[in-house]
């Protein structure tokens, strides 16, 4: 059953999960050690340095300004476009007379 439609190839690779080391990331190599001065350890903290892969996921940096401005190219010509139609359609109705309220 199914028909094989959850195969997803080539495109949408699952990574192994061996390559995702938190010595590699010093932001969690100093959790990692306050968790040990605390006699603490944290069995999930691997889970977490996927997160901090820059060619995958870019720079917080990156990240902030992506989220703020994914749409704003589309988004501001939305907003050009209305402020045209509603140009338009003031000075059309301002040529038949129209008073303008109820």
């Amino acid at each position: 059953m199914g028909g094989g439609h959850h195969d997803l190839g080539e495109r949408m690779k699952i990574p192994d999960y061996r390559i995702y080391k938190v010595e590699d990331v010093p932001d969690l190599v100093r959790v990692k050690n306050l968790l040990a001065q605390k006699g603490l350890k944290d069995p999930w903290l691997r889970n977490e340095v996927w997160r901090y892969c820059e060619k995958e996921w870019g720079t917080p940096k990156q990240r902030l300004q992506t989220f703020f401005f994914r749409g704003f190219k589309w988004g501001f010509a939305a907003f050009l476009a209305t402020i045209a139609i509603e140009t338009a359609v003031n000075a059309i109705s301002k040529k038949r007379g129209g008073s303008g309220h109820h």
